[in-house]
C-alpha cells in the first residue's frame, strides 16, 4: 500500500493566510497540516513511497517535506494548471501511479489524529472512505448510504437531507478500484471536467463496484476550507 496526496490547490478562500504559503503548510498546533498526515503514514508502517501532486508554491512544499521526512521516497507530480483546475485533474495527472497499487488517497488540507489512518487501513473492506456522520451543508462532499455500509452516491451537489455525512477526503482504494477510477477520470477529463472534484470520477463507479464507508465521527477531524475551519483546527490540535 502506498500513499497519494493531493496538494496542488491555491486555497483562495483562506486568503490572506495562503497568499505566500500552500494551505497544507499552515501551522496548526505547532506544525504544518501536512506533517500530521505524513507522520500518520509513517506510524503504521506504510510503504515509504508517497506520490504528491503539487502546484501552488510547490518549491516551498517540496523543501519542507523532503527535509522533514528524509526517509520517505516522494514522487512529485506537478499540476501546472493549479489556478484553473481541481482535484479531478490532479488525480488524472497521477493516474499511472494511482493505478499501480493499493493507495491511501488523501487531500492535503484535512487534519486528523493517526487513529483515522489506522482505522481506514485496518478496515476489512478493500475500498473504504472516511466519513464523518453528521448533518451536512452545501459545501461538504456528501455521501448517501446503501445497505451494509455501502456508499451509493457521492458529491457536493447531493440533497443534504438524504445524506449520511461528509466524506473527509481520506480513502483506502484497492488496485482494482483504482484501475476503474483511472478510466473514469480519463473520460471525465476528456469531456471537459478539469474543474471537477475527483469524486465526480468515483460516483459513476458506485453501482459497479463495492465502496464502503468507515465512521470516523468520534475522532477530531476537519477539512480546512475557510478561516473559521483553520481557527477551529487550531483550537482542537
Amino acid at each position: 500500500m502506498k500513499a497519494f496526496i493531493l496538494a496542488a490547490g491555491v486555497s483562495r478562500r483562506l486568503y490572506p493566510e495562503t497568499y505566500n504559503t500552500p494551505k497544507c503548510l499552515l501551522d496548526v498546533g505547532g506544525k504544518p497540516i501536512i506533517d500530521y498526515q505524513l507522520e500518520a503514514i509513517q506510524g503504521i508502517g506504510l510503504d515509504n513511497s508517497v506520490t504528491m501532486i503539487i502546484g501552488y508554491h510547490r518549491e516551498m512544499l517540496v523543501e519542507h517535506v523532503t527535509k522533514t521526512f528524509p526517509d520517505i521516497k516522494f514522487n512529485f507530480i506537478i499540476n501546472h494548471h493549479y489556478f484553473e483546475t481541481n482535484t479531478a485533474y490532479s488525480v488524472y495527472l497521477g493516474r499511472d501511479s494511482l493505478s499501480s497499487d493499493v493507495q491511501l488517497l488523501m487531500n492535503a488540507d484535512v487534519i486528523y489524529p493517526p487513529e483515522l489512518i489506522t482505522r481506514i487501513v485496518n478496515s476489512k473492506h478493500e475500498t473504504v472512505l472516511a466519513v464523518d456522520i453528521k448533518k451536512c451543508g452545501r459545501e461538504e462532499v456528501k455521501v448517501i448510504e446503501g445497505i451494509n455500509n455501502r456508499i451509493t452516491s457521492i458529491g457536493k451537489e447531493l440533497i443534504e437531507e438524504n445524506c449520511l455525512g461528509e466524506f473527509l477526503g481520506v480513502a483506502k482504494l484497492s488496485k482494482e478500484f483504482n484501475q476503474l477510477f483511472t478510466d473514469s477520470l480519463i473520460r471525465l477529463i476528456e469531456a471537459g471536467g478539469k474543474s471537477d472534484y475527483f469524486e465526480a470520477g468515483m460516483n459513476p463507479l458506485l453501482d459497479k463496484t463495492d465502496v464502503y464507508y468507515c465512521d470516523v465521527s468520534d475522532l477530531p477531524c476537519l477539512e480546512i476550507d475557510f478561516l473559521e475551519d483553520l481557527n477551529e483546527a487550531r483550537s482542537l490540535f
